[in-house]
């Protein structure tokens, strides 16, 4: 039988001219007992607005009849942009008076109204909406007389929804609730909807984050099949499990993670051969053992896609049976993995490399402080704890270091932003934030998962099998043209960038900046101007690290594609890669990286909205205090500060009261109007906290003689 993926492909060929269905029956030489189930094919197809069907009932693709189906991103003022689901096609902006009813993540079919031109955007009308993204809404209720209205918590979505008196469920002014939607939104009408739960008051303990959790539809729980599954499962391994592995519990196989973490499911082993070369060994859970290809299990895995981790909380993947327990690298006990070993020369070159199944049994479970602490200031305490490691961590290092002098030869490029470290009490309150330490282990891990990601992608790339990669496509040229416009207002220029711009350029360009004022605002503009890694089952490279191939192969337990991927190498080791069952993988890896994609994308929502809550509630317990900080951003509204523990405030054009102040956009300062007082990217300034709005998650900032 044809699938929807084979039916794309012909309607959007170059030649192809929109037929009928009895005429596309011939095309495919559908099978006359197959045609019913064919033409459901086209229909469901046509519904989900993945083809068009004419006037004249003829289907043609969207493309063709100057169509364009994608998710509407809405922003906060009411324009919004359609995001093409065809990867050569740009964005098509739409505007508030263009929107038809339509609202924040609808699917949905716009018309091409206006076509953009050079560094210009093309504009489009909504004829249709295909699929409704906000069943339900989270929100604050606040009642009147005769009826309650919902403010939702995503400022995107624009509208109130109108809540009847006797759909109101009893819900408070200040709660916080779930409203399903009843009646769509019209022109002059905003949506009409019913409580359908009472999530608490906004300001008890816990409701915060509960309302971010049903925001982004993150699942509580697990279905009750998918935990009995999970219950079934050994909690030791059996000897029948070993037979066909690789014994390797007699190896110096360590872990080395974060002190809070449980999911462990990366070990690394590293010797020097006789002929000096290295030979590292990483070692993966093997998931795939546990969750097999037709179980409620790996259903819901691929549903969650990833595990999200917010700042009081982990919602994972997998149930906490196998993620913290018999698929986790737990110190000195059995477990089943999927192990990569490569042979790695003096200069970084991978020269052998070997797949196989084993069972290990790790020798210690070491943190990031602990393995730094020995390298970076031979703590005597922990040398001593470690004593028979220490050589051990020594090759680690050396070796890391030769892998990233290789990457940074050949062009990969390195944002070194300072990440946040949230610390909450039992309540969940903040008590401290500051920078995250990214310290030489966990530089060693990094580098031993790149070169492993991107080994195993390059095999399956010439083994020529379906495989899921993590793409990272060249950047839009108009973009970098933008971006080197900006950045020759501080003396620096890219060359060479008129046709298609390697990544090393960037890279040199980030190796000016470091220490400079303007640093965090040029990495910061220069990531903006990248396009955002994804899933592919297409091989399209990877810019960023300037690979040419890469995947995610080493995190199992909680990202859907690397337990895909155990899946394929698994049976490609097994001999179980036939003609048909290629045939099968391909709209399931394709399936797969659509998913994990989306998931991905509204994990790294979720998980910043959590933070940015933590960050807000932390500076309200601040008011009045003083900080110093550094001007990050400066916009026409005024100027970014950031503190010193990663926190940034605005500090409003309006508060500036010693001056009128005036925005230079060009060099990307204020300058007042009668002292010429200026305010740049960069300049150390001292502020007081004046306001922290938390349903906003705004903070203001006014600065301090």
């Amino acid at each position: 039988m044809v699938n929807k993926e084979e039916i794309l492909e012909f309607i959007r060929e170059e030649a192809y001219s929109p037929m009928l269905d009895e005429e596309l029956v011939d095309v495919f030489k559908i099978e006359k007992e197959e045609i019913g189930d064919f033409l459901k094919v086209l229909d469901a197809m046509e519904e989900r607005g993945e083809i068009i069907k004419t006037k004249k009932n003829r289907y043609a693709s969207l493309e063709r009849m100057n169509l364009i189906a994608g998710k509407l991103q809405k922003h906060a003022k009411g324009f919004g942009f359609i995001l093409s689901e065809v990867p050569e096609q740009s964005d098509v902006f739409i505007s508030p008076t263009d929107m038809n009813g339509s609202m924040h993540n609808d699917r949905v079919i716009a018309r091409i109204i206006k076509n953009g031109g050079t560094n210009k955007r093309s504009e489009g009308e909504i004829i249709r909406i295909v699929e409704r993204a906000n069943t339900e809404i989270v929100g604050m209720f606040e009642s009147s007389k005769d009826f309650g209205f919902v403010i939702p918590d995503d400022r995107k979505i624009k509208m109130d929804v109108y809540i009847p008196r006797n759909k109101c469920k009893g819900a408070k002014d200040g709660d916080k609730v779930v409203v399903e939607v009843t009646k769509w939104p019209k022109a002059q009408r905003n949506p009409e909807g019913k409580v359908i739960e009472i999530l608490g008051h906004k300001d008890d303990i816990g409701t915060d984050i509960i309302s971010i959790i049903r925001k982004y539809k993150l699942p509580e729980s697990f279905p009750d099949k998918v935990e009995e599954e999970a219950q079934r499962i050994s909690e030791i391994i059996l000897p029948e499990e070993i037979k066909g592995r690789k014994d390797l519990r007699d190896k110096t196989i360590i872990t080395i993670d974060g002190a809070d973490a449980k999911d462990l499911d990366d070990a690394v082993s590293v010797e020097i051969l006789s002929n000096g070369n290295y030979l590292l060994g990483v070692h993966i859970a093997d998931v795939t053992h546990y969750v097999g290809e037709h179980t409620q299990l790996n259903k819901e895995a691929l549903k969650r896609a990833t595990s999200v981790y917010l700042v009081d909380r982990v919602i994972p993947m997998l149930p906490r049976k196998l993620s913290n327990g018999i698929c986790s690298l737990n110190p000195k006990v059995d477990r089943l993995t999927l192990s990569v070993n490569m042979e790695i020369t003096k200069e970084g070159k991978v020269v052998n490399q070997e797949m196989y199944e084993s069972v290990i049994k790790t020798a210690e479970r070491m943190t990031y402080t602990d393995v730094s602490d020995i390298l970076e200031k031979e703590e005597p305490q922990v040398m001593e704890k470690y004593e028979y490691l220490i050589d051990n961590f020594k090759t680690m290092e050396e070796l890391a270091k030769i892998l990233r002098k290789k990457r940074a030869n050949r062009g990969s490029i390195d944002f070194d932003f300072e990440e946040s470290k949230i610390i909450l009490d039992e309540a969940g309150v903040p008590i401290e934030i500051r920078k995250a330490e990214r310290r030489v282990a966990n530089k060693i891990i990094e580098e031993f998962m790149l070169v492993c990601n991107e080994t195993v992608a390059e095999h399956f790339f010439w083994a020529e099998l379906p495989f899921v990669y993590r793409v990272h496509e060249e950047p839009n040229l108009e973009k970098i043209e933008s971006f080197n416009k900006f950045i020759h207002n501080f003396g620096y220029h890219l060359k060479g960038v008129t046709n298609e711009i390697h990544p090393r350029t960037l890279q040199d360009l980030l190796k000016k900046v470091v220490g400079t004022k303007e640093e965090r605002i040029i990495n910061t503009l220069m990531l903006r101007s990248l396009k955002k890694a994804r899933y592919s089952a297409e091989n399209s490279g990877h810019f960023g690290l300037a690979a040419q191939n890469y995947c995610h192969f080493t995190s199992p337990i909680r990202r859907y594609p690397d337990l895909m991927i155990h899946r394929i190498i698994k049976e490609f080791l097994h001999g179980d890669i036939t003609a048909s069952r290629i045939k099968k993988l391909k709209p399931i890896v394709e399936e797969v990286a659509k998913q994990s994609s989306e998931r991905e994308r509204i994990a790294v929502e979720a998980e910043r909205e959590t933070d940015d809550l933590k960050m807000t509630e932390y500076m309200s317990h601040h008011i009045g205090d003083i900080f110093e900080g550094i001007i990050s951003s400066v916009v026409s509204f005024g100027m970014f500060i950031e503190l010193d523990n990663t926190i940034e405030g605005l500090v409003r054009m309006s508060s500036l009261i010693d001056d009128y102040y005036i925005y230079d956009e060009e060099n990307y300062l204020l300058i007042g109007e009668r002292t010429k007082k200026t305010y740049r990217i960069g300049d150390d300034v001292k502020i007081k906290v004046i306001k922290a709005d938390i349903d906003q998650r705004e903070i203001d900032f006014m600065i301090v003689e």
